[in-house]
């Protein structure tokens, strides 16, 4: 079977490798263009364009996947079969039907459920007690087409975005082989979404990642496990923003106990490591932060360094 690849992040790196380690002849692997990352911006190639010069497969970085040339170029290698995983366009109608088998998608959720750019992250931030991989076939409509394989997981209740994301990309690549090998003996089968049970997570912006201190602890902490490592749930201090990493939800004190109401964004402590308050009287700890053009440290250094103290109020 002719195996096109089409993928791009960290996300798309173990389906890619599974491939390769069965056997699959990868006839080619499509990749978003090489970005500049990190502070000093150096030129770098993606995931699975470095795994692909290792196993000396061609790469190909379109612009626009649907760019005519490119098309015609796809037409001419006869891919049996492609496989799409966090590639990151939108593929034209044309791409998608060019191989014989049609393309496939890994998507990381348990589709209907979570059709979007951002399945993983939703699912936390929810606070859903499991999610999984589907493995569907490709339709023009967004994440809707027939579903051939899911497999669960239960989420953790520590489990950050980007922990859960390398479960989830493991998972996808067994479930992906798990499906082509029903598809090669005639035993695949694909059953219709119903579209009535769709739910969708968007791509996440600046404002989603925002830190608001006024909900409850619980939904706070799952914020901050939500956008770690990337984008980095933040708040603001001082006018400046600093990103949270490693909550730990604080019950809240007792009736009683003498001391004042504390309000929503309020520092509570920071010996040890900053606490906050949160909307329903409770509050939420935070190991580590990284405050904008610095690296990540604990938030007790932070506070040192920055002056942060008691009484304090974050996200003004």
């Amino acid at each position: 079977m002719r195996v096109l690849f089409w993928g791009t992040p960290e996300f798309a790196a173990a389906p890619l490798r599974a491939l390769i380690g069965e056997g699959s002849e990868v006839i080619g692997v499509v990749t978003q263009p090489d970005r500049p990352q990190g502070r000093s911006r150096v030129l770098t190639a993606p995931p699975v364009k470095q795994i692909a010069i290792e196993e000396r497969i061609p790469v190909f970085q379109p612009a626009r996947p649907k760019d005519p040339d490119f098309v015609e170029m796809l037409v001419a290698m006869q891919p049996d079969i492609s496989i799409v995983v966090a590639y990151g366009h939108i593929l034209p109608r044309q791409v998608i039907d060019l191989p014989r088998l049609g393309t496939l998608n890994i998507h990381a959720s348990l589709l209907p459920a979570l059709r979007g750019a951002a399945p993983i992250q939703a699912a936390i931030r929810l606070g859903l007690r499991e999610t999984g991989v589907t493995i569907m076939r490709m339709v023009a409509a967004l994440d809707a087409g027939p579903i051939l394989l899911k497999a669960k997981v239960p989420i953790l209740d520590d489990e950050t975005y980007g922990e859960l994301q390398m479960r989830l990309s493991e998972l996808g690549a067994l479930t992906l082989l798990e499906a082509l090998a029903l598809m090669s003996i005639g035993e695949a089968v694909e059953t219709v979404q119903d579209d009535g049970l769709a739910t969708y997570a968007s791509k996440v912006s600046r404002d989603d990642a925002r830190m608001d201190w006024s909900l409850g602890a619980v939904e706070v902490a799952r914020m901050v496990r939500a956008y770690d490592p990337k984008p980095g749930a933040f708040t603001t201090r001082a006018g400046t923003d600093v990103k949270m990493f490693g909550p730990r939800v604080i019950p809240a004190a007792g009736s009683g106990d003498g001391q004042p109401a504390k309000s929503a964004g309020e520092v509570v402590a920071t010996e040890g490591g900053v606490v906050v308050a949160c909307g329903d009287g409770a509050a939420v700890g935070i190991a580590d932060v990284q405050p904008a053009g610095k690296a990540r440290m604990t938030s007790a250094e932070w506070a040192r360094g920055r002056g942060v103290a008691a009484g304090d109020r974050l996200g003004e």
